[in-house]
């Protein structure tokens, strides 16, 4: 009797380890799946989108600011106070979370010529999201934007800003996949392949465009990060085309700056040849050149405001 009721304490005992265990292990499958979070610190690196998302409820509201460049024909830009009394772009819009992947935005730009007076909406939605055990070990997210010019049109039937009564001329397009990897808590990178649609172009351009984005980050300490991107155009005409006197007239936009975050804000101090803000504007339109000095300030400004019940 002894022997059989310590058979069955043992037996008890067994049989609760093994659901403990069972538990046990179901929460740790559970915290091996969670996604990773954070990746990047802000919803556009400097130029880049990031593959980052705002959560359920929530509202960004975001500003950017291009300023003229440091040099002037390899001069310092003294007069202008290094650039910063000139503003070639300047941005405001709003990114709100329908849910932790959707997010619809809108935004209006000073922009670039001929897209200048930009009012543009946005979408982004995470198609895959990298989890923390690496069974998704990448982030890919999709972004789409159309801007429309409001500008008045030229009488120029060979400029492209000759709209005159076709609205569809004003139309712009980006459709973007941002593919990115957290590494490590401190290092991030993304690729981005972009392609560009823009209704209506110099007469020697294209109406299409394909690019190749890269960015990344890395964290210096707990509040500040390294941050750069650059984007690669697939053009001869970008590659090829120039002036009256030679010089080239377009390139490849790069940067790189400085990442702060400062509570509920995410502030980027930036360095930028790209006096463009919006994707519509800076890919197919920057004209300075970083080996002549023409590269600009810049800082990126995002605040978050929760509206109703959080995401994760």
């Amino acid at each position: 009797m002894k022997k059989t009721f310590v058979l069955l304490i043992f037996s008890w005992g067994a049989l609760y380890a093994q659901d403990e265990l069972s538990v046990l292990a179901d929460q740790l499958d559970e915290t091996e799946a969670e996604p990773v979070l954070a990746t990047f610190k802000a919803f556009r690196l400097i130029n880049a989108q990031t593959n980052e998302t705002a959560k359920a409820h929530n509202l960004h509201f975001n500003i950017a600011h291009r300023f003229g460049t440091v040099f002037t024909e390899q001069k310092l830009n003294l007069h202008s106070f290094f650039g910063l009394d000139q503003a070639p772009d300047i941005r405001f819009s709003f990114d709100y979370g329908f849910t932790d992947r959707l997010q619809i935005g809108v935004g209006r730009s000073k922009g670039l010529e001929p897209y200048t007076e930009l009012y543009d909406g946005n979408v982004k939605y995470r198609l895959l999201w990298q989890t923390t055990d690496n069974r998704i070990p990448l982030s890919v997210t999709f972004y789409g934007v159309a801007a429309v010019t409001t500008r008045k049109s030229s009488s120029d039937s060979t400029s492209d800003a000759y709209y005159q009564d076709n609205f569809a001329h004003r139309w712009s397009y980006v459709t973007q996949i941002i593919i990115a990897r957290k590494f490590s808590a401190d290092v991030s990178l993304m690729l981005l392949p972009t392609w560009t649609h823009r209704n209506y172009v110099y007469y020697k351009d294209q109406n299409d465009l394909f690019s190749l984005g890269i960015g990344g980050r890395i964290k210096l300490t707990k509040r500040t990060a390294l941050v750069a991107d650059y984007f690669y155009n697939f053009s001869d005409y970008r590659r090829y085309e120039t002036d009256e006197s030679g010089k080239k007239l377009f390139y490849n936009p790069l940067s790189i700056g400085v990442e702060i975050e400062t509570g509920g804000h995410v502030f980027g101090l930036t360095f930028t040849n790209a006096a463009g803000i919006l994707e519509n504007s800076f890919l197919p339109a920057t004209k300075s050149n970083w080996l002549d000095g023409e590269f600009r300030w810049g800082f990126n400004l995002t605040r978050n405001f929760v509206l109703g019940q959080k995401g994760w």
